[in-house]
């Protein structure tokens, strides 16, 4: 089930980019997209997941990237990196959604597919750095 899982994230970063850079509302653009795709529920549910986590705690998860990478601040990063991040923080902190190796390795690989030539580099080393840190943060503990 990973290719749909990868659709799922790959969904999920497409409506927080139209967000940012269209200002679009995220929830209807991913809805849009579940429909025009005609996901499967389990994956339209996990894209579904995972967006409402980025959004739900957007705050939590960006203080996680701004400790870890304090020479990016989120606001300065690429929309596609910073969001790529976001995703993958989601699904290894928050609910253990996805093991920590293979959210690290979606994330890389969306990265690389759609970020710049140093994305995927940059991408695997603060999802690296965040997953030997304190995790409590985002947890809340």
């Amino acid at each position: 089930m990973a290719a749909p899982r990868r659709r799922a994230r790959e969904l999920a970063l497409q409506a927080l980019y139209e967000m940012e850079i269209g200002g679009h509302e995220p929830r209807p653009a991913l809805e849009r997209m579940i429909d025009e795709y005609r996901l499967s529920a389990p994956v339209a549910d996990f894209a579904r997941t995972l967006l409402h986590g980025v959004l739900d705690h957007s705050r939590e998860i960006d203080a996680v990237i701004e400790r870890t990478a304090p020479a990016w601040p989120s606001d300065r990063l690429a929309a596609v990196d910073r969001n790529i991040l976001r995703i993958a923080i989601r699904e290894f902190m928050l609910d253990n959604l996805t093991p920590v190796s293979v959210a690290i390795n979606e994330a890389v690989d969306l990265a690389k597919k759609y970020g710049s030539e140093s994305s995927g580099k940059f991408v695997n080393g603060v999802l690296g750095s965040v997953s030997k840190g304190d995790q409590a943060a985002v947890r809340g503990g």
